[in-house]
């Protein structure tokens, strides 16, 4: 097996919904939140920086389906919407 199957093979997609509005966000940016807590399309909870949002931030706030792609270690490797 080649490097790059192993870790794709390692790799694990999740999927979640996200409705944050503009205001609770804030709180990222002032500082006194650093972790977005969400619960999974299968039921698992995930816990993720905040800041990975940041590209889907709208005047709404954050909303929208997503997918992250975690690796072997548990760490998110992507995040997008869907």
């Amino acid at each position: 097996m080649r490097r790059g199957q192993a870790t794709e093979a390692m790799q694990e997609k999740i999927r979640f919904s996200l409705s944050i509005s503009a205001e609770d966000f804030l709180a990222y940016y002032r500082g006194e939140a650093r972790q977005v807590l969400v619960r999974a399309h299968d039921g698992r909870r995930v816990s993720f920086p905040a800041e990975r949002l940041r590209p889907f931030v709208t005047q709404a706030g954050v909303r929208g389906d997503f997918e992250m792609v975690i690796d072997g270690q548990r760490r998110c490797v992507s995040l997008r919407r869907i």
